[in-house]
């Protein structure tokens, strides 16, 4: 009683055909296929939109800025 033998499993497989139908698990996988594809399309797309707001900050050039502006007020 460990392991199924080939009958056990192609009576798994004949009632998940005739519960699903042969043209439902192709769908099913291509809907699978399609949310995974815009899975990563998104992730992608976050990657891109963290990278292109970097913005490279130098400290000194600030506050140098703002004490010129109030000195010259």
């Amino acid at each position: 009683m460990g392991t199924f033998s080939i009958w056990h499993w192609i009576i798994v497989l004949v009632v998940v055909l005739l519960l699903f139908g042969r043209g439902k698990i192709p769908e099913l996988m291509g809907d699978v296929a399609k949310g995974i594809k815009s899975f990563k399309k998104g992730m992608s797309e976050d990657d891109e939109e963290s990278t292109s707001k970097t913005v490279e900050h130098q400290p000194g050039e600030t506050v140098e800025k703002s004490s010129k502006k109030a000195s010259q007020s």
